[in-house]
């Protein structure tokens, strides 16, 4: 008799397949009995899909923006890191004891280091753009490599607020996008250039040049606006999905028990990125 389908899924503004595609890659790679489904969801219905996430002994639930902090206050229990980030994009169910945990600072470093190498961040000089969940989890990343890290966001009190919890040392409203000399790092943690408005960036194009690396968190669409302005100007980029395969092989092993199969996650991104 086949053993049950143990289900995970995601809680998302706006779903979309990537992140299933990849689970679901990992899932046949190692012959599990799993399987991942994407949820629309809203502030409104949050409480009772975590009631649901009990109730139905949903295993896992990746969480999207706008949801990463506030879900907060309906978990029992913060992993120590997701604690101190204060923001969450991963909920495990432990026989219905719902532990917040992120992902998302592993997957930001790791697809930083796939470009500059394991300890290539060191001493180098990194402009994070946006406040949010997203930044949180790059910034307190960011704050084990041993680099000097500014944060800009159009409010420059929270960014101020953040840049005091991660040892950031600087920040800034946005008019610092119009004087990128001093930095080799440029990192969008805000959601322009997201399928909704896929043209849009808050980076100048003529501020971009080949001496940067420049990462978009956004990864839908894969090709951003800034991504798309940094390749014309010779930057080295790491789009979203990179990240996003690094947090999600993740979230696999914190589901599973079991290390990912990155190969088989990678070649779903690819194809679903065609």
């Amino acid at each position: 008799m086949n053993s049950p389908i143990t289900l995970c899924g995601s809680l998302s503004l706006h779903p979309v397949l990537t992140g299933s595609l990849m689970h679901l890659a990992a899932y046949r790679a190692l012959n599990l009995n799993f399987t991942y489904v994407p949820f629309h969801m809203t502030s409104q219905k949050l409480p009772q899909a975590l009631q649901a996430m009990r109730t139905l002994q949903i295993r896992g639930f990746g969480v999207s923006m706008p949801f990463k902090i506030e879900v907060i206050p309906l978990l029992d229990e913060l992993d120590p890191l997701a604690q101190k980030i204060g923001a969450v994009n991963t909920i495990v169910n432990n026989d219905g004891h719902l532990i917040g945990h992120n992902s998302d600072w592993i997957g930001a470093l790791r697809a930083l280091q796939e470009v500059l190498g394991p300890d290539g961040l060191r001493d180098q000089h990194c402009l994070l753009i946006g406040a949010g969940g997203a930044a949180r989890a790059i910034a307190f990343g960011l704050s084990t490599t041993g680099a000097h890290v500014t944060i800009a966001n159009r409010s420059p009190e929270r960014a101020r607020q953040l840049a005091s919890v991660t040892d950031a040392v600087d920040a800034s409203d946005l008019s610092i996008l119009h004087s990128l000399d001093r930095f080799s790092v440029i990192i969008n943690a805000t959601s322009a250039g997201m399928a909704a408005s896929p043209s849009q960036t808050i980076v100048p194009a003529s501020q971009l040049h080949p001496a940067l690396t420049v990462m978009d968190a956004v990864y839908d669409p894969v090709e951003t606006r800034l991504i798309i302005d940094a390749k014309k100007a010779g930057a080295r980029t790491v789009d979203g999905g990179r990240m996003l395969l690094h947090q999600a092989a993740r979230q696999f092993e914190l589901y599973t028990g079991l290390p990912a199969p990155l190969d088989a996650m990678d070649g779903a991104l690819r194809q679903a990125s065609q």
